[in-house]
């Protein structure tokens, strides 16, 4: 068998609107508070996407320019784009082919792949798996959501919850070993399906006047049941990839996970024994932007990791499904 190559990860950016909605600003929304909010969830603000005109794929194109952009990679280099997402433009044609439309990528095969929360993770040991066979050299693997177009604007729940934002990284074909993603783990759980769910606007239950009317095109969540389950899982998943790689809490240098709730990301930290200061959070910034959290905190902490860092990786989302990746940075530093 030939030797697989490595798939590295060699840039990262992201985009986050410009427009904040902040607690205070809910407060006039709904019957909530400040207080209320941060002691659950620890979310101070969020972006987003005001503009109605606009989805997904504006947001993907934005982290997609700036990445080719700080890379110095022509856009007629990318062979790929898998891109994930829970909020696509349209039903077809794929929020992956505007982009490429967008960002001048015209050699690229597109597809989107869409596992709720872990949606990126999914698409990053995808493009992995793709670049080891040697088939394929650089590709794109970019997350985007506009959850701001699935949360109904009068339910107290979720409306703090979620946010704009979109998170890319290019992912190179390397001869060096030791370094890019390095394992993966997922798992999926069909008892979440009615915890976490869009109940209408799909195959099986159509819009028509009578969901619109009941807001059942918006996202419903049981937060203590998706609580439970998430702790669970990302602990179970992260502490198998670490115990099959030899990694004990002192050989890893961050963890970053999912950013849905800071008292899961807490409890995550906990279990597998990780010093707080290892772990990325930017939840109370960004709220929880599905898909997307995961690549923007790596976008948001570049400057501070180095080549050879070893990170773990993780997300929980609606199914239930949940992961967790084991990766090897690949270079130092901020490439802006």
């Amino acid at each position: 068998m030939p030797n697989l190559k490595s798939a590295v990860i060699t840039a990262v950016s992201n985009y986050l609107p410009d427009e904040k909605l902040t607690n205070a600003d809910l407060e006039k929304m709904v019957d909530t508070s400040d207080e209320w909010i941060m002691t659950r969830v620890g979310i101070k603000e969020r972006r987003i996407l005001t503009d109605k005109t606009k989805g997904a794929s504006y947001l993907a194109t934005q982290a997609v320019l700036r990445l080719l952009e700080k890379s110095g990679v022509a856009p007629e280099s990318i062979e790929g784009i898998i891109l994930a997402t829970n909020t696509a433009d349209y039903h077809f044609p794929t929020t992956s082919s505007i982009v490429a439309y967008n960002t001048g990528c015209k050699n690229a095969f597109t597809f989107d792949l869409s596992s709720a929360c872990p949606s990126w993770l999914y698409a990053l040991e995808t493009g992995a798996n793709y670049i080891r066979t040697g088939r394929y050299k650089r590709l794109i693997v970019v997350a985007t959501e506009k959850m701001s177009a699935a949360i109904d604007k009068t339910d107290r729940s979720t409306l703090p919850l979620f946010g704009d934002g979109s998170g890319a990284a290019l992912l190179e074909s390397s001869d060096e070993e030791g370094i890019g993603v390095m394992d993966a783990m997922f798992r999926t759980d069909g008892v979440g399906k009615e915890h976490l769910i869009m109940h209408a606007g799909g195959s099986a239950k159509p819009a028509n006047e009578q969901t619109v009317a009941n807001h059942e095109h918006f996202v419903f969540q049981d937060g203590q049941h998706v609580f439970k389950y998430a702790i669970r899982g990302m602990v179970d998943c992260c502490s198998k990839i670490m115990k099959r790689n030899n990694l004990t809490e002192s050989d890893i240098n961050w963890v970053v996970p999912h950013q849905a709730n800071l008292r899961i990301i807490d409890m995550v930290a906990s279990l597998l024994k990780v010093d707080p200061s290892k772990v990325m959070i930017n939840i109370e910034k960004y709220g929880n932007t599905s898909s997307a959290t995961i690549p923007i905190c790596l976008a948001e902490w570049e400057n501070k990791l180095k080549k050879g860092d070893k990170l773990i990786l993780t997300s929980f989302g609606a199914g239930y499904t949940w992961g967790a990746v084991y990766l090897v940075w690949g270079y130092d530093g901020d490439k802006k």
